[in-house]
């Protein structure tokens, strides 16, 4: 199994026809039909389903592509960063991000760094803290931005960002909480509740509960801020999101109130300790560092 074999395969799995990936790989159908005969030979397992009109992925060809994407973009960032003269600098940053308003910094940086390096690009993954962490244990990330209380120094350098998050409810714009400038405890304990995934396991967000954590009635969990909004705008429960996520402007149909006593998340930008980044990330995360030293909270 090599680069080559994952790019075919690959190749396959966007054009959905194995006659397509062939036209756009610039060869013909009968050498690429055998190199993903010996691809699933080798790993012992049917990676594609041929029996419909269109090519479509087993169960563990969608594990492979995952893997497979993550090892082709690796060694497209090692290529660049070897072929590459020492001062022009290009590749692509990874960075895999938790739902925050905080990503306008990392566009901020991003913004900055262009006129100096116009070759870099970025790819931008999103989904909840477990996602992020996946991603950068398995090396798949450059970079991840997450909302949590304390990063595992030993496993991952990092940057503090000089920005919180402010925990709240996301409502209703007509709902008779939205009349308050914040919700408190018991305000919310016997209200269906939409929790975070992660937080509804254990997280500071659950011990801002109190001892009524336990009784809870949570109707439903999610990953992404914004699909739990069309859940809150419809009524079915209240939204524990992270403020600026999603828009509660008026007029939108949602109303956010924070939470009272208030509850911070911390911002960190991380990157696996063992692994190290590229030149893109490394210009990457200097431009975050100026940025950092050289703006007030209050102009981030």
């Amino acid at each position: 199994m090599d680069i080559r074999s994952m790019q075919y395969f690959l190749a396959i799995a966007r054009e959905g026809s194995i006659t397509k990936a062939a036209e756009a790989l610039h060869m013909t159908q009968p050498p690429l039909s055998r190199q993903m005969i010996e691809l699933e030979a080798e790993l012992g397992v049917a990676l594609l389903d041929r029996s419909g009109k269109r090519v479509t992925l087993t169960e563990d060809g969608r594990v492979f592509r995952e893997r497979a994407q993550e090892i082709v973009d690796l060694a497209e960032s090692l290529r660049c960063d070897i072929t590459t003269d020492t001062k022009a600098i290009a590749g692509e940053i990874r960075i895999a991000c938790g739902e925050t308003d905080a990503v306008a910094l990392l566009a901020r940086a991003a913004k900055r760094l262009q006129s100096e390096h116009p070759h870099i690009t970025y790819r931008l993954l999103s989904g909840d803290g477990d996602f992020v962490l996946e991603k950068l244990e398995y090396g798949a990330v450059d970079l991840g931005l997450l909302v949590v209380s304390s990063v595992n120094s030993a496993q991952f350098d990092f940057l503090r960002l000089p920005v919180q998050d402010t925990w709240g409810i996301l409502m209703k714009e007509d709902d008779d909480l939205a009349r308050r400038n914040r919700i408190e405890r018991a305000d919310i304990v016997d209200k269906p509740l939409l929790l975070p995934y992660r937080a509804a396991m254990s997280s500071d967000l659950m011990s801002w509960f109190g001892p009524e954590k336990a009784e809870l009635d949570v109707v439903a969990t999610y990953d992404l801020a914004y699909n739990v909004s069309r859940f809150a705008r419809e009524g079915l429960g209240y939204a524990v999101v992270l403020d600026g996520i999603v828009d509660a402007t008026a007029g939108s149909g949602l109303t956010f109130r924070p939470l009272a006593p208030r509850l911070n998340a911390s911002l960190f930008l991380v990157w696996k300790r063992e692994q190290r980044p590229s030149r893109a990330a490394n210009a990457f995360l200097e431009k975050m560092r100026a940025l950092i030293e050289n703006s007030s909270p209050s102009a981030l």
